[in-house]
């Protein structure tokens, strides 16, 4: 295959086709997305099937077991993909929405008007779910969109792929609209992200290299995250039961996730009350603890914390423990060690809640909730096609309007300017 020439034919009929939605109705996006609904319920089975080809070679490859769960398919998560797209059908269409009107001294008025942002440019691994999430937010918000799965789900991307485009066709929407790239060639992603003549955004979701390497070498706008090295600061007025409860939801509920639990810091006067508790719940979790002097000290077993620790994103039975005397040094320590992602804190002080929503500086900031709620779906998005812990375009989880850019429209009545 010439990848050069594919990815061209693909960008220029992904422009063409994002002319084309940018107008449709609100009733062909909402058509596409029920009947997709429909469609992968109706074939859960052939999904099953499809992606059990794509685990088999992921364990023959020796995937660890986080990557093989963010691969996996079955009943339960298939049936959650198909509502999320019934969600995006019931959320408004933010597409030709007016904002911000008003009227200036001349007679004029000037509003803004919420618009698609054209062609994007999706790079993932391992997620095939992520296929249908994108898709459905893109046709939701007008865009077209471009996917280029990771190598490792190309059996059940391809077969997601078939199921699109018949949906597309009953919506009587372009097929290029959404378009999936066919080859696992390396050069069709050095080709997508420099295609500045067609696609408008490029957003990764993957691993750190991933990101890191699409970040360094586009010549497009990305939208991206590196990492979730997500935080937890049980402050000296928490509520110990509610403190634990959450502290266990947010690092073992899932590991492999980017919104999962990686550092505890723990105020010291409440420390002893709670950190045996949560060391004999991780204990039997198979959890490791690796934490400051002080944590050492307190609980016996502990692995020494390196300063390369308080900055990991494990994504697995690894966390990171730190023990402080304030709520400003636990500020300071998540602000220096941070991704920017996730953050909560756990604490019955109004005042300091406070204080920690307003200096964090994360894309998402919590009061006595799991970290684990940091996601699209759980904001109430329909579904999201990223997160980002960039401050532009979009912050924290990426959904309708995340993927839409305001111009000003201006209303006159013969106005001219003197």
């Amino acid at each position: 295959m010439d990848i050069k020439k594919y990815m061209r034919k693909v960008g220029f009929t992904a422009k063409e086709a994002s002319a084309k939605i940018a107008t449709a109705t609100s009733e062909q996006k909402n058509i596409f997305l029920e009947n997709l609904a429909e469609r992968i319920i109706n074939h859960t089975n052939n999904i099953i099937k499809t992606n059990k080809e794509d685990i088999r070679i992921a364990t023959k490859n020796n995937s660890d077991n986080a990557f093989i769960d963010r691969l996996t398919f079955n009943e339960s998560n298939i049936k959650l993909m198909a509502d999320g797209l019934l969600k995006v059908a019931k959320l408004n269409d933010p597409i030709g929405e007016t904002l911000n009107k008003r009227k200036m001294p001349s007679g004029i008025e000037v509003a803004q008007m919420r618009v698609p942002l054209g062609v994007i440019g999706m790079i993932y691994e391992s997620r095939p779910n992520v296929t249908i999430d994108a898709a459905a937010l893109a046709i939701k918000s007008g865009n077209s969109i471009i996917l280029r799965g990771g190598s490792e789900s190309i059996n059940t991307n391809n077969y997601l792929a078939l199921l699109i485009k018949e949906s597309l066709i009953t919506a009587n929407i372009p097929e290029g609209t959404v378009q999936i790239i066919e080859t696992t060639d390396r050069a069709a992603v050095t080709e997508m992200i420099t295609q500045t003549d067609f696609i408008d955004v490029i957003i990764p979701r993957g691993g750190k290299s991933l990101i890191e390497k699409i970040s360094s070498e586009a010549k497009v706008q990305v939208i991206k995250h590196l990492d979730g090295n997500c935080h937890i600061y049980i402050d000296e007025y928490a509520n110990i039961e509610q403190a634990i409860r959450i502290t266990d939801n947010s690092k073992t509920q899932r590991f492999g996730t980017c919104n999962t639990l990686e550092s505890l810091i723990v105020n010291s006067r409440i420390a002893a009350l709670i950190l045996p508790e949560i060391k004999n719940i991780f204990d039997k979790k198979s959890i490791e603890i690796r934490g400051c002097n002080r944590t050492i000290q307190l609980i016996p077993g502990v692995i020494n914390a390196t300063e390369d620790d308080f900055y990991e994103e494990y994504l697995g039975p690894t966390i990171s423990c730190k023990i402080v005397d304030s709520i400003d040094e636990a500020i300071h320590h998540i602000n220096k060690y941070s991704s920017a992602h996730t953050e909560s804190i756990i604490t019955e002080n109004n005042e300091n809640a406070t204080k920690f929503m307003r200096e964090i500086d994360s894309s998402s900031v919590m009061v006595n909730a799991s970290t684990r709620f940091a996601d699209g779906f759980e904001y109430g998005l329909g579904a999201e096609i990223g997160i980002s812990t960039d401050k532009f375009h979009a912050r924290g989880p990426v959904g309708l309007e995340g993927l839409t850019s305001l111009k000003y429209i201006v209303f006159g009545s013969g106005q001219i300017r003197t």
